[in-house]
C-alpha cells in the first residue's frame, strides 16, 4: 500500500520543473510579478526596481505597496479580476514602490486570477512593467501630434498661438504662455537676429492650471523682456532655456510679473523657447510645470523645439497673410468711390464689411438726363488680386457708364473684358500661381430715372435687389440672372424693368449677406423703416447680422429714390422749322435768369441749344423737345426721334460748316448722345460757378 501512495517519479520531476520555474521567473524576470491573496495582500513579489526589498512589500495591500495615485480606481478594477476571472491587460497606472524616494512614475500592470485544481479562487497575478520612460515619450509624441494638427489651421497669430497652449496643456505642461513680438502681429517684417532688449512684446495666448484668474490680465498684456532673465537670454541667443524655479530663483527680482505668475501657479520647472525663423525671432513659448508633475528634463528640450519651429512658421504665415490683406483692403479702399454720387432724385448710403479677400464694390454714377447708375459688384480672389481685379472692372463699367448702354448691354461687354482678363491670365507661364485660375466675379447694373420713375436691372450672378415702399414692404425684384463674370457660360444678359413710388429704398447687397433664413428676416426687419436716414438703416442691417456672418465682407449700397422738383427742370415742345434755333435761345435765357445761372453760363449755355437745335432741325426729325434741368451741373437735352447721330468733325479754315458741335465740345464739360427706342437724346452738361453747384440753394435761383 505504501508503495502505491508514493509518488510517481514523473509527478515529482513535474511538481519539481514548476517550483523551478516559478523561482526562476521571480528571482530573475525582468517584469515585477505579484502574487496577491484574496484579500489583495502581496503573499510573494518581485519588486519592479529592485529599489525595495521583496520582503517589505509582502503583507501589504497592492495599493499601498505601490503608492498608487488611485487607490480607489485600482482596488475597483482588481476586485472585478478576482470576482469575474476576466484578465486585465496593459492597465497604465500612477504610483511608486513603498518606501521608495522620487516621483511617481507610470507603471503597465496585467491582472489575472489564480484557481487551483478545483476551481477554487486563490488570489491574483499582477504583472508590473516600468513604462515611464516610454509613456514620457508617447506624452511627447502626442504632445507633437496635437501641435501639428492644432497649429496653423488658421491664418490668424492669435488663433495660432491658442492652438500651441491647447495642444500642450496639460499633456506637456501645467502651463503655457506664448508672447509674440508686436510688429509681428501688425503684419511687419521683424527685425533679423536677436530680439533687442526693448522691442515690445505682446501676450498672445496664456492656458493653464491655476492661471484662468489671472488670464484676463495677462492676454494682451504688452512688456519688453527683463535683462538677465532665461526670456531674454532665449531671445538674445536663440537658444532654449531650462530652468529649475524655487523661492530662490535670482533672477524673478527682476521679472516681477513672472514672479507673481509662478507663486500663483506653483510652478518649480520652465522651459524657453524661442520662436525662429530664419534666425529672426518672432516671439517666445513659455512652458511652465507646476506642483504634483515632474520637472522637465533634457530629453522634453527636442520636442519643445520642433513644436516651436512649427509655430513660427505658422506664425509667420499669418503674418505674411495678415500684411497682404492689410495692403489688399487699403487698395480695395483707394479704389472705391470715397463720395456717394447719388443725383438731383436719388440718394445714397452704403456700408462695406471688411473680411477675408474681400473685393466687394459699389459705384454711383450720375448719367445723362439726371439719371444714375447703382452698381454693387463682388470679386472671389485671393488677397491682393481680389483688389486688383475689382479695380479692373470699375474702370471698366465707369467707361461703359459713360457709352449711355442698357444695363444688359453693360454686363455683356463687361463679362467680354472679363474673358479677355481670363485669357491673359491662362497665357500666364505655367510655373505662375495665376496660371489658369481666373477669379470669380458678380455685379448688378441698375440705372434708375427720375422722370419715368423706373430702375432698370440686370444682374451677373450677383443676388436680386430688395424694394423697400414707403409703407415698409420689403420685396426682392424678380431679375433675369445671368452668368458670373470670368465664367465660360455665354448665355446672354436680360435686364427687367420697374417702376418706383417715390420714396422707395433699393437695397443691393453682395452674395455674402444672408438672403434666405432667420439672418434674412432681421435683415428685411431693419430695412423696413424706410423713412429713417439710409446711413442709420446701412448700420442697423449690419447690427442685425450674427456674429460669424460674413467672414469675406460684404457690401451694402441703399438707394433712395425720388423725382426732379419741378422748380428744377424746364421742358418746351418746339416746332420743327429754321425759326426754333432762336426762339430757344430766347427761352432759354429767360429759364436761366430765373434760376439765378450768372452771365457767361447762361451765354454758353444759348449757344449749345442754338447749335444743338440747329442740328436736329437740320438732320433730325420731329417731334422735337428741350429740357433744361438744375442739378449739380446745368444739364441741357434736346430729343428727336431720328436715330441718326451727328459726328464732330475738325473743319478745315474754308468750310463754310461742320464747327457745331466743336463749339459744344468746348463750352460744355461733358456731351454725348444717348438713343431710345423713339429716337436720340443730344446732352451736355456744364460746370456751375462755385457756390451754385450745390442742389441746397435751389430755393434762391
Amino acid at each position: 500500500m505504501s508503495d502505491a501512495a508514493a509518488p510517481d517519479p514523473v509527478s515529482r520531476a513535474v511538481e519539481g520543473m514548476r517550483a523551478a520555474v516559478l523561482d526562476t521567473l521571480f528571482a530573475q524576470s525582468a517584469v515585477g510579478l505579484h502574487v496577491l491573496d484574496t484579500r489583495l495582500r502581496v503573499v510573494r513579489a518581485n519588486t519592479l526596481s529592485g529599489a525595495v526589498p521583496d520582503e517589505r512589500l509582502v503583507g501589504r495591500h497592492f495599493t499601498e505597496a505601490y503608492h498608487l495615485e488611485e487607490p480607489d480606481n485600482a482596488e475597483r478594477i482588481l476586485r472585478k479580476v478576482l470576482d469575474s476571472g476576466v484578465a486585465v491587460h496593459d492597465w497604465v497606472i500612477r504610483g511608486r514602490p513603498a518606501d521608495s524616494t522620487g516621483r511617481s512614475r507610470s507603471i503597465r500592470v496585467s491582472v489575472y486570477r489564480l484557481n487551483d485544481a478545483d476551481g477554487r479562487t486563490l488570489g491574483l497575478l499582477a504583472t508590473v512593467v516600468d513604462i515611464d520612460e516610454q509613456e514620457k515619450a508617447r506624452i511627447r509624441a502626442a504632445c507633437l501630434t496635437a501641435v501639428r494638427t492644432r497649429v496653423g489651421r488658421s491664418l490668424d497669430v492669435a488663433a495660432t498661438c491658442e492652438g500651441l497652449v491647447e495642444a500642450v496643456v496639460p499633456a506637456f505642461a501645467d502651463l503655457a504662455v506664448v508672447e509674440v513680438v508686436d510688429d509681428v502681429l501688425r503684419g511687419s517684417d521683424p527685425m533679423p537676429g536677436p530680439l533687442e532688449p526693448d522691442v515690445p512684446m505682446l501676450r498672445a495666448a496664456v492656458r493653464g492650471l491655476g492661471a484662468d484668474e489671472y488670464r484676463s490680465g495677462l492676454v494682451g498684456e504688452m512688456r519688453r523682456l527683463p535683462d538677465r532673465t532665461p526670456y531674454a537670454l532665449a531671445a538674445s541667443d536663440l537658444k532654449p532655456r531650462l530652468v529649475q524655479i524655487d523661492a530662490r530663483t535670482p533672477w524673478l527680482e527682476a521679472d516681477p510679473d513672472s514672479a507673481r505668475l509662478v507663486e500663483a501657479t506653483r510652478a518649480h520647472s520652465l522651459i524657453v523657447v524661442p520662436l525662429k525663423l530664419h534666425g529672426t525671432v518672432l516671439g517666445l513659448a513659455s512652458l511652465f510645470r507646476c506642483r504634483g508633475t515632474e520637472p522637465f528634463e533634457e530629453n522634453d528640450l527636442p520636442p519643445a523645439l520642433t513644436a516651436a519651429a512649427h509655430v513660427a512658421l505658422s506664425i509667420d504665415n499669418a503674418r505674411r497673410y495678415a500684411r497682404d490683406h492689410a495692403i489688399a483692403s487699403m487698395v480695395q479702399r483707394r479704389l472705391l468711390p470715397q463720395n456717394n454720387g447719388g443725383g438731383i432724385a436719388v440718394e445714397t448710403a452704403h456700408v462695406l464689411l471688411p473680411g477675408r479677400n474681400s473685393g466687394c464694390w459699389f459705384d454711383t454714377i450720375g448719367l445723362s438726363g439726371a439719371r444714375t447708375a447703382l452698381i454693387v459688384g463682388n470679386v472671389e480672389a485671393p488677397g491682393l488680386q481680389a483688389a486688383i481685379t475689382m479695380g479692373q472692372l470699375r474702370t471698366v463699367i465707369h467707361a461703359l457708364a459713360g457709352l449711355d448702354l442698357e444695363p444688359d448691354e453693360v454686363l455683356a461687354r463687361l463679362a467680354d473684358t472679363a474673358g479677355r482678363l481670363a485669357d491673359e491670365r491662362a497665357a500666364l507661364p505655367p510655373g505662375d500661381w495665376l496660371h489658369n485660375q481666373p477669379p470669380t466675379a458678380t455685379c448688378m447694373y441698375a440705372v434708375y430715372d427720375p422722370f419715368s420713375r423706373t430702375c432698370t436691372v440686370a444682374r451677373s450672378g450677383h443676388p436680386s435687389p430688395v424694394l423697400v415702399t414707403p409703407d415698409g414692404t420689403t420685396t426682392a425684384l424678380d431679375v433675369p440672372d445671368g452668368p458670373p463674370l470670368f465664367s465660360t457660360d455665354t448665355s446672354p444678359f436680360a435686364a427687367a424693368a420697374f417702376e418706383l413710388d417715390e420714396g422707395s429704398v433699393l437695397a443691393f447687397l453682395t452674395g455674402t449677406l444672408p438672403t434666405d433664413g432667420d439672418s434674412a428676416d432681421q435683415v428685411r426687419q431693419a430695412l423696413a423703416r424706410p423713412g429713417r436716414n439710409l446711413q442709420d438703416l446701412c448700420d442697423d442691417v449690419v447690427y442685425n447680422l450674427p456674429a460669424e456672418a460674413c467672414p469675406e465682407g460684404a457690401m451694402l449700397l441703399l438707394a433712395r429714390t425720388g423725382v426732379v422738383p419741378p422748380d428744377r427742370v424746364a421742358t418746351w415742345e418746339l416746332a420743327h422749322d429754321r425759326t426754333t434755333p432762336a426762339i430757344s435761345r430766347t427761352l432759354v435765357r429767360d429759364r436761366l435768369d430765373g434760376w439765378g445761372v450768372d452771365e457767361a453760363t447762361t451765354d454758353a449755355t444759348e449757344l449749345i441749344v442754338s447749335e444743338l437745335i440747329t442740328n436736329a432741325v437740320r438732320y433730325g426729325t420731329p417731334p422735337l423737345q428741350l429740357r433744361l434741368i438744375l442739378d449739380r451741373t446745368l444739364i441741357c437735352e434736346v430729343h428727336d426721334s431720328s436715330r441718326v447721330s451727328p459726328h464732330l468733325r475738325h473743319a478745315r479754315t474754308v468750310d463754310e460748316g461742320g464747327r457745331g458741335l466743336f463749339i459744344v465740345s468746348r463750352l460744355a464739360a461733358h456731351w454725348g448722345t444717348r438713343y431710345s427706342s423713339d429716337g436720340k437724346v443730344m446732352w451736355t452738361e456744364q460746370e456751375l460757378p462755385s457756390g451754385r453747384d450745390d442742389p441746397s440753394v435751389a430755393g434762391d435761383f
